[in-house]
């Protein structure tokens, strides 16, 4: 009998209070270190963070796997125990973006933290989040949205259907529908999991708005080789721009619309549009 290959889990945190930021994404006390030859050693490890955000890690490459637990409480234990022994399929999405580096985050610049005279600068304007990312062309580590799980996904069959295009009212009627978007996912893989089917919008150019912004989701729970369809309506306020002046906008023009299981265009394999009206 083949003889299996031992596990190393290597735990990894980062300590965060209310009442101050961090410094930066390193991991403290020499981890990255620990964690680089632990991963030298045994090139299975896997990497349990409990961490309150983004971390860099410059040993990705080396292990053999991550897992983000955040804060988890006092059911840590078992729940980690459920995971790494595959009792439980983990199906987490990240809430934020990981960057590979501090310097790709939109607060990078001294001014913008810890500021400067006295004074902090929030100079992304309207990119904030994965949409500074998008709008810089910037690759993360992860993206936010992004997940895996013991099994994967595919996604196919899109289809926009409009249901009111024009006279749209996002002030007076923010939750007009304007469209119907419906794709298929399937469980592509082995064993049972969810996904979190992910719908981005980009506006027309005048808009002036991010490249895309997440405007629906939806989780499903698929077994082998199950197909779902899922429905993830547009609205007029998902349409809407603050114009600057005193009320919300639909600009009209061309809807770009993107499918898939986080804010990377790799993950967005279903794109089509829809036209509105003036």
């Amino acid at each position: 009998m083949a003889q299996q290959a031992q596990v190393a889990i290597v735990f990894a945190a980062e300590f965060e209070q209310e009442n101050a930021d961090l410094p930066d994404i390193t991991l403290p006390s020499n981890q990255d270190a620990y964690i680089q030859a632990v991963a030298a050693a045994n090139p299975n490890t896997i990497v349990v963070l409990n961490t309150g955000g983004p971390v860099a890690m410059p040993w990705l490459d080396q292990v053999g796997g991550v897992l983000e637990a955040w804060y988890p409480g006092q059911e840590d234990g078992n729940a980690l125990a459920d995971i790494l022994f595959g009792t439980v399929n983990p199906s987490g999405h990240l809430p934020e973006t990981f960057p590979a580096s501090l310097s790709q985050t939109p607060t990078a610049n001294p001014c913008s933290f810890p500021g400067c005279n006295g004074a902090v600068h929030y100079s992304e304007g309207l990119d904030v989040g994965y949409r500074w990312y998008d709008t810089h062309n910037i690759t993360p580590l992860f993206p936010f949205g992004y997940g895996l799980s013991y099994t994967s996904f595919s996604f196919s069959n899109l289809s926009i259907n409009p249901v009111q295009t024009s006279g749209l009212d996002p002030n007076h009627a923010p939750n007009q529908t304007v469209a119907d978007v419906t794709a298929q996912v399937t469980n592509t893989g082995s064993r049972a999991g969810s996904d979190v089917a992910q719908l981005y919008l980009g506006d027309p150019a005048p808009a002036g708005e991010p490249p895309r912004q997440l405007r629906g989701f939806d989780r499903i729970e698929l077994a082998p080789g199950q197909s779902q369809e899922v429905t993830l309506p547009l609205t007029a306020q998902d349409l809407a721009y603050w114009n600057g002046a005193s009320h919300w906008t639909v600009a009209p023009g061309s809807y770009q619309v993107y499918v898939g299981d986080s804010s990377a265009l790799a993950s967005l394999p279903l794109t089509g549009s829809f036209q509105v009206g003036g």
